[in-house]
């Protein structure tokens, strides 16, 4: 499943880029069926407010309160078997037991009575209902990637305690997936846009990036303008406590991973005597803009690619093709993949894998660790490294980008730039600062920042989107909240682990619970003593010990 998304690696890492620097992520896609073929592990390489009539004005009721969102409020899901799933089928997931439905909210909570739309649902029941707790939400991340996929693909990751005591429940946020996808190209659109390589020459790269964000923004218009202005986080926050109420529950128990943390962060500051036990897990610094946070991201995915390629060196020298050096063996795996540039391979599908795509390919695989992803990875690099063979490589990149085995794409890619553009102001940086920021990408990330100069950064992201946004990086401290439990991992190189603690000091009452390893989250990763951590906590409402370190 997919969580928060990174910035692509490369010249993608622009302030000009819409909405690919806020966000980025994966927890194990293993589960997912629709590009489980490419993840699967390749074989080793050959060798509106009332008037009153009183003088002081009274604020205006907001959520359960406001008398024209009882309706919404007050709804009951009609709930039914979920619709037969080829892909399921294929994978031989058994979705007998789940449910599906769909909830009903306003297009614009200022204006409840205009349009509406459907949220998609999905439940994984309680399988003990008697000693049922209540539902647990739970959202993957992104934005812009399935919560319906996270159950239905992920619901052996619940098995035990949290199947028992809980209804898992699933739901694609607005603009996403079954939830009045936001759309703005075919697949074909799609296909052409990610077959090219991003200019070297500077200039060039800055017309050709400006040429497609405002071709970007036109498409986006024509095809979603009337959703557009509604896709914010700010909304989907509210979204979730009418689900909250729908489903009956008088708190919110949630777990968000990755972008999902931001979620559940705007909906602690908005409904704070709402939350019940939140877990937010690789966590998004609200109070961190754009620039700084797209920076980290591509310090975190460096660092972890050298990981990955001294690992390869050092403890499977049998089947590593990075040579014997692990200190030269990260620079090999970027001279190789950076050669595609000029000499891009041919799959068997016909398609090219040229730089851009193997080394989003590559960065796909940094999200898990040693133990889910670096035998893929390490593998896939092998065969195109060895025996001429691209397959693997371009199958990772089409699991980051959405594509299925048939060549079509989620709406995932739109809804990320849709959803970032409506979350955040992005000014471009001063000259300074962006020569601050191309002087710590050259020093802490020139593998995967090769090339980068200021030109990257001289126009403001989003620049050309129809919808104009007003939301300001903040520290969220959701004062009169529950205690809200944020995990954080130090290998993350997605949601770095600074981040981690940054959210949780900016709480008025939060814990961090920290995970010792690689990779992008932690719940799912196996790790015993977080998932004790964790079951403690949603069950009991016991918080983790100040300073719990799992290793």
């Amino acid at each position: 499943m997919r969580s928060l998304r990174a910035a692509r690696p490369r010249f993608l890492l622009t302030a000009f880029a819409a909405g690919t620097l806020l966000l980025g992520s994966a927890c194990d896609d293993s589960t997912k069926p629709a590009q489980d073929q490419a993840v699967a592990t390749p074989p080793a390489a050959p060798a509106a407010p009332t008037a009153t009539a009183t003088p002081t004005p009274t604020p205006k009721p907001t959520g359960a309160d406001d008398p024209a969102l009882k309706p919404f409020y007050g709804q009951q899901i009609a709930w039914a078997a979920c619709p037969a799933d080829p892909q399921a089928a294929k994978a031989k997931i058994d979705i007998s037991g789940l449910l599906c439905g769909k909830l009903h909210v306003p297009l614009d909570y200022a204006n409840p009575a205009t349009d509406a739309l459907d949220i998609a649902l999905i439940k994984l029941p309680a399988a003990k209902p008697d000693q049922r707790i209540g539902s647990l939400m739970v959202n993957p991340g992104g934005p812009g990637a399935s919560g319906i996929e996270m159950v239905k693909y992920g619901a052996k990751q619940y098995d035990g305690t949290l199947h028992n005591r809980f209804d898992v429940v699933g739901f694609d946020p607005r603009g996403t997936g079954e939830s009045s996808p936001v759309v703005c190209y075919d697949d074909k659109q799609h296909d052409e846009a990610n077959q090219r390589d991003s200019s070297l020459d500077p200039a060039t790269r800055k017309a050709e990036h400006v040429k497609f964000a405002t071709e970007h923004a036109a498409a986006c218009q024509a095809k979603s303008g009337k959703l557009l202005p509604f896709v914010g986080t700010r909304n989907t926050a509210r979204d979730l406590d009418v689900l909250r109420a729908a489903v009956g529950d008088k708190k919110l128990n949630y777990l968000g991973i990755s972008y999902g943390t931001y979620l559940g962060a705007l909906y602690a500051e908005q409904f704070p005597q709402n939350t019940g036990r939140l877990i937010l897990d690789g966590a998004v610094d609200p109070a961190q803009d754009g620039l700084d946070h797209g920076i980290d991201q591509q310090v975190g995915f460096e660092k972890s690619f050298e990981r990955f390629a001294a690992d390869c060196v050092q403890n499977h020298a049998a089947e590593c093709p990075l040579g014997k050096d692990p200190a030269k063996a990260a620079q090999k795996a970027a001279d190789f993949l950076d050669g595609l540039r000029d000499h891009p391979m041919t799959t068997k599908d016909g398609r090219k894998l040229g730089a851009d795509l193997a080394w989003t390919g590559t960065t796909e695989m940094l999200y898990g660790d040693e133990k889910t992803t670096w035998t893929p990875l390490r593998n896939a690099l092998g065969w195109a490294m060895l025996g001429k063979k691209a397959d693997y490589l371009l199958a990772f990149a089409d699991e980051y980008n959405g594509r299925d085995e048939n060549g079509h794409y989620s709406p995932m890619e739109e809804a990320n730039s849709a959803i970032s553009c409506a979350d955040r102001v992005r000014p471009a940086p001063t000259p300074e600062r962006a020569q601050q920021a191309v002087a710590r990408l050259q020093a802490e990330a020139p593998l995967l920042s090769k090339g980068v100069s200021v030109e990257d950064y001289s126009e403001p992201s989003c620049a050309y989107w129809p919808f104009k946004t007003t939301e300001q990086p903040h520290t969220i401290r959701a004062e009169g909240s529950a205690p809200i439990l944020v995990v954080g991992s130090t290998g993350d190189p997605a949601t770095p682990y600074a981040s981690s603690e940054a959210l949780a000091k900016g709480f008025a009452n939060a814990g961090l619970l920290t995970r010792v390893g690689e990779g992008h989250g932690a719940f799912g990763k196996g790790n015993a003593c977080v998932d004790a951590a964790l079951e403690a906590y949603l069950v009991e409402g016991t918080m983790p010990a100040a300073g719990t370190r799992c290793s």
